[in-house]
């Protein structure tokens, strides 16, 4: 036994009837003196009994510090490390019991694993902000770091950054039941057992609300000369922004002139135009979808078997509409480009194989559908494809061009409401609208855009005069000449002078001294009659649109005045 760490003990026979008395023990520390504490590995001053025998309450502290590995990091040392002789751990265990579970509970309760009076901020006493920390808020606090991973993480990877705490041995009953409890509620242990525990005792999250995905609207035209596809969604009330579109030049109504058949090449390229719509279809979640053909596959003989093989073998599943259903379907896609200004106008779309005229009158109540107001409509079974093979398109001379004009005015006498509109037609408030390839291509040889925008095409107007003098200059160029355009291209050479003729025609039968060019039609107005009759701008959140819309990044190209076309 140390003698400097233990008393002497002198037993007197007899005159103690056997008891021990204790000799006086050295001097205590003086009261409100602070001992200096020893680092790691260096001799702690050796702690001195009173002269009851017992050892100051400051000493026991120090010792339990030492001995849980909490003096100065001390973590990982074992007893003794710091100077502590073992005999005193044994005087330790011997000592209060009360005194040591009064302490041991002090110190779990203070912050698992922090000194005695301060809790895991380092506020002294358990106390916040001056008062006592409850039991309510420890249990709020370890709930949430239970609930929130990144705080759980973060104290695992303290626990990770820290030295582990070796087991210390069990000695003399209680004292070492108090440090294993101790040491098993410290704060690494304690984060490492929430870690563990985290999908047990987190509060289940919300769900996340889905993103507003507005819905897609497609419309397919297949005509006489074109495939043409768009894909869609409603934007502001009666109008809609392009997500997707394809067109290609097909000429499906190739030699249906003078044979009344479709040709196989014919057919081979538009079916091979159709799969890659039918693949751009499957890609997208189409809520409403309309294809439809139009006057090549009407009126041609074999129109029934195309149809066959397009099912079969592109997948898609075409609508042959009749000529009112075309005019209908070209006027509602023009519908937001008439002002409010104007009175009645006549609308015209120039096609491959046919060529459809409404006579509209917006003198009364307006409607949100421009095709409510066609007082009068007609379909000449005659288009640019069919009037060139016809009359030819390829050297068009002037007394040509005048028998293609001739030939088609013919067709329009005998439209016996051409008159319906009678004095309107007449005012100032009345201008024609023309929706086919021939008047965007005289709009961009107007221009003279080295490259056909549609931008600058679609809406623009051009007068009567205008016309005309572009008509003139296409009559003088050549056929190499008119290939050169970059608004005509190869595709178009040959046909552009008969769409003229068809033009001439009209504007003798109505003649105005204003057209507004529009480069929009069929794929138009099928996609606002799907979008009204689903009810797509009543039941919209534009709120949710609009968040879509800043997110996607679209235009303003792609959103200005009314449906699109590409």
């Amino acid at each position: 036994m140390n003698p400097d760490l233990h008393t002497q003990r002198v037993s007197i026979n007899g005159a103690s009837g056997g008891k021990e008395s204790k000799q006086a023990s050295p001097e205590p520390p003086k009261t409100g003196q602070r001992q200096n504490r020893s680092s790691v590995g260096s001799l702690s001053p050796k702690p001195v009994a009173d002269e009851s025998g017992r050892f100051d309450k400051k000493q026991r502290k120090r010792a339990r510090r030492r001995k849980a590995g909490k003096n100065s990091g001390a973590e990982g040392v074992l007893p003794g490390a710091q100077g502590t002789p073992p005999s005193a751990e044994r005087n330790l265990a011997g000592s209060d019991t009360a005194t040591g579970q009064r302490s041991a509970r002090a110190d779990h309760n203070s912050g698992n694993g922090t000194p005695k009076g301060e809790n895991k901020s380092g506020q002294k006493n358990g106390q916040k902000n001056g008062k006592k920390l409850s039991n309510r808020r420890r249990r709020s606090r370890r709930k949430k770091t239970q609930d929130n991973p990144a705080t759980v993480q973060g104290a695992v990877t303290a626990t990770a950054a820290q030295p582990a705490i070796q087991p210390q041995p069990a000695k003399h009953g209680h004292a070492a039941q108090t440090t294993h409890r101790h040491n098993h509620r410290s704060a690494p242990a304690k984060a490492d057992h929430n870690h563990h525990n985290a999908g047990d005792h987190r509060a289940p999250q919300a769900a996340q609300p889905r993103a507003y995905e507005p819905p897609l609207y497609a419309a397919l035209d297949l005509g006489t000369n074109n495939c043409r596809l768009l894909i869609a969604t409603p934007s502001r009330p009666g109008q809609f922004r392009v997500v997707d579109s394809f067109s290609r030049i097909v000429r499906l109504g190739e030699g249906f002139g003078t044979s009344g058949r479709l040709s196989e090449p014919a057919m081979n390229r538009a079916i091979e135009a159709l799969k890659v719509c039918r693949d751009k279809l499957e890609s997208k979640n189409i809520r409403r979808r309309r294809l439809i053909a139009t006057e090549a596959c009407r009126s041609a003989s074999n129109g029934p078997e195309f149809l066959q093989r397009v099912r079969e073998e592109a997948g898609l599943e075409l609508e042959i509409v009749d000529r009112q259903t075309e005019a209908s379907l070209a006027v509602s896609g023009c519908g937001t480009l008439v002002n409010r200004e104007t009175d009645a106008l006549v609308l015209f779309d120039i096609g491959g194989g046919s060529s459809e005229i409404a006579l509209i009158d917006v003198t009364c109540r307006r409607s949100s559908r421009l095709a409510e107001h066609i007082t009068a409509w007609t379909s000449l079974p005659v288009g640019v494809v069919t009037l060139a093979e016809k009359f030819g398109g390829r050297d068009v001379t002037p007394e040509n061009y005048a028998e293609m004009v001739a030939y088609v005015a013919a067709m329009l006498n005998d439209f016996s409401e051409r008159h319906k509109l009678g004095e309107l037609a007449q005012s100032t408030h009345f201008h024609l609208l023309g929706t086919s390839g021939t008047v965007t291509t005289l709009a961009g040889i107007h221009l003279g855009l080295e490259r056909y925008d549609r931008r600058r095409v679609d809406g623009m107007w051009m007068g009567s005069q205008d016309v005309t003098d572009m008509t003139t200059k296409l009559l003088s160029w050549d056929f190499k000449t008119r290939v050169a355009n970059p608004c005509i291209g190869a595709d178009r050479a040959d046909l552009v002078l008969a769409g003229c003729a068809i033009l001439d025609a009209i504007r003798q039968i109505w003649p105005s001294e204003r057209l507004l060019v529009a480069d929009r039609g069929l794929r138009e107005g099928i996609l606002t009659e799907l979008m009204s009759r689903d009810g797509a701008w009543r039941h919209r959140r534009p709120h949710q649109a609009k968040e879509t819309y800043i997110k996607n990044g679209s235009g303003r190209d792609t959103q200005i005045k009314g449906r699109q076309s590409i």
